[in-house]
């Protein structure tokens, strides 16, 4: 009989390790599907910024706003190359990576970026901005977090805020040239990208993305959403794009611009897509891109769909 219960009660040892082998295999499945699906959010949000029209200044399919040296096509080209990075990133932050890994990848990023594009920087604040909420997002979801803004951002800063404060700090040295970006900020004593990072995305969290949401609880469309928001990130972001195109006046005019056209109602207005075509041909004329903006403009999209908003087509 000691034998028989031998044989009787061993599987019934061996069962739980198995489920719980399974199990876990299913999870790690579920957490590389939702890394996948992240990564193509990601992506989608960074072309809803990219078919905005009117824009300001900046690149869309209708034309090249301020710019000779990029069209709709070379951003194209440059979101095709990310597609891995925002897989990896989000991959790497469920496992609570460390900053110095999220910085490779983003490095490494920025490389294939380049060499897709001949050289030309389409998407290095989206790569860092985007990156950095990807990897929040995706450590909210193997900690089964319910994803809200409010826990993405805890997230962020809880688990790489002290990091990203540094390199706030570092001004680029022999392995890491200073950008226009770091050169600006510091000439004209403005916040950039990587300021932003260290202070959790304010611009995301408090303007962006409850402009979205404010016009779409107005009964208004995507478009006119998305066009609401970057006008609200304009009017308050000090924009170091702007800032090396055009200087203190040339970011004075986008503020100012940007504040008058969400004084009169923003897209509530019957005529608002004249006036914002018109600010695009003034920004146009003054050689004004406001890039930074519109980086987090995707980046508020992607919180939005994140969280459980629509990405309209």
């Amino acid at each position: 009989m000691r034998g028989v219960d031998h044989l009787v009660t061993l599987p019934a040892m061996r069962l739980p390790v198995a489920m719980h082998y399974t199990e876990r295999r299913r999870r790690q499945r579920r957490q590389q599907a939702f890394c996948r699906e992240l990564a193509r959010m990601a992506l989608r949000s960074l072309h809803q910024e990219l078919t905005l029209y009117p824009k300001p200044g900046l690149v869309s399919p209708v034309d090249k706003g301020s710019h000779d040296d990029m069209d709709a096509s070379t951003f194209m080209r440059s979101l095709f190359s990310l597609r891995r990075y925002f897989s990896d990133i989000a991959t790497a932050g469920m496992a609570g990576a460390s900053f110095t890994e999220l910085k490779r990848l983003g490095i490494e990023a920025e490389q294939r970026m380049l060499r897709a594009t001949g050289g030309i920087n389409t998407h290095r604040g989206a790569i860092f901005c985007l990156g950095m909420l990807s990897a929040s997002i995706a450590c909210c979801r193997g900690q089964e977090m319910m994803l809200s803004p409010q826990a993405i951002r805890a997230t962020l800063l809880i688990r790489w805020g002290d990091a990203l404060t540094g390199h706030t700090n570092s001004k680029g040295g022999r392995e890491e040239p200073a950008s226009h970006g770091l050169r600006v900020a510091a000439r004209h004593a403005v916040g950039g990208a990587r300021e932003e990072g260290a202070l959790g995305f304010p611009s995301v969290f408090e303007i962006a993305l409850p402009q979205l949401q404010a016009t779409l609880a107005a009964g208004r469309d995507w478009h006119c959403a998305k066009t609401d928001a970057l006008f609200a990130l304009m009017a308050h972001v000090s924009d170091t794009n702007v800032y090396h195109r055009g200087g203190a006046a040339g970011a004075a005019l986008v503020q100012q611009r940007s504040r008058d056209f969400l004084a009169q109602g923003g897209t509530s207005d019957g005529a608002w897509q004249a006036r914002a075509e018109a600010i695009h041909h003034e920004f146009v004329e003054h050689r004004l891109s406001p890039g930074g903006a519109a980086d987090l403009l995707a980046a508020a999209c992607l919180i939005h769909a994140a969280c459980g908003g629509e990405l309209a087509a």
